[in-house]
């Protein structure tokens, strides 16, 4: 925002606008939807009072506010960092530039979880791996409050992140744990593990939109060079943690669900599915190891 805009009233509207139009040139997504969260957000209303409040007046200090957030949306760097929070499975989430910003794509891992491991007593447990935010673990947590989930990362900043959303949002049944992948849970075997880990091929990093490559932790998103570096390692290393009949489910890329599905297959999972996210996107691989057929109910 340009010292140009001084000499006139600003309104709601007319600074939607102009935003709005601003986003456009610069390329990003959404410059309209944008504009409007970045509106709702200084001003402390929601959407719809940005729309049927247009005429009102932006005040200076106001003005100054929004100055800022445009200048930084300007340079790409995302919505839910400027906000600090984002929805997912109707919880509102803290974020911040420690953690990757919760996609709704993600929503579905915890929607096989919950659907595969719907015949479980109250004893439920599960590992997160990779839980960065502690967005599934949260919500897997706070649909099955009688569940002991664990949740892990190497990044302690994540951590700090996921541990500040578990506190805020009353999940008391979630622990956290520091580490590389299975290594903070050794000797313990659970009924589910779910895992998001990083699964962009390393060359494709730099294509990536500039909210994603330039702001999101790389250690999140780099998956090696054909993205299934840390899948290879959970797909191997989970039958150790698993009960018999346990549940393997994992995130990944945008036409990896046969190579990971392969992956699951020979190294003895059995009824291994794969699930769509709301694109329609081959997005979650999920597998059961040993025990009864029956022993989990498909997603």
């Amino acid at each position: 925002m340009t010292s140009n805009l001084s000499p006139k009233t600003w309104t709601i509207g007319s600074l939607v606008k102009w935003a709005t139009d601003d986003f456009r040139t610069r390329g990003i997504e959404n410059p309209r939807l944008d504009a409007e969260l970045l509106v709702a957000f200084a001003l402390r209303i929601d959407r719809m009072r940005v729309i049927l409040d247009a005429e009102r007046p932006l005040e200076g200090a106001e003005l100054a506010m929004l100055r800022d957030l445009v200048k930084r949306r300007r340079a790409h760097e995302p919505i839910a960092y400027l906000r600090g929070e984002r929805e997912f499975y109707g919880l509102k989430f803290r974020v911040d530039k420690r953690v990757l910003v919760p996609r709704p794509d993600t929503e579905t891992l915890v929607d096989v979880a919950l659907a595969r491991t719907s015949g479980i007593s109250l004893s439920m447990r599960q590992l997160d791996l990779c839980t960065g935010s502690g967005c599934v673990a949260i919500s897997m947590a706070h649909k099955r409050p009688t569940a002991k989930v664990f949740a892990v990362d190497l990044s302690p900043d994540a951590l700090d992140v996921a541990r500040e959303n578990a506190y805020r949002l009353g999940t008391y049944n979630v622990a956290f744990y520091e580490g590389d992948l299975f290594a903070p849970v050794a000797g313990r075997t659970f009924d589910v593990i779910t895992a998001n880990p990083p699964y962009i091929p390393t060359a494709e990093i730099e294509t990536l939109q500039p909210d994603v490559r330039d702001f999101e932790p790389r250690l999140a998103l780099d998956g090696g060079a054909d993205g299934l570096d840390l899948v290879r390692r959970i797909v191997d290393e989970a039958p150790s943690y698993l009960v018999p009949g346990g549940v393997l489910a994992l995130e990944i890329g945008a036409g990896e669900a046969p190579d990971t599905a392969a992956l699951l297959e020979a190294r003895g999972y059995r009824d291994v599915q794969t699930a769509r996210d709301f694109g329609r996107i081959e997005r979650v691989v999920s597998g059961v190891f040993g025990g009864d057929q029956s022993a989990t109910k498909p997603a």
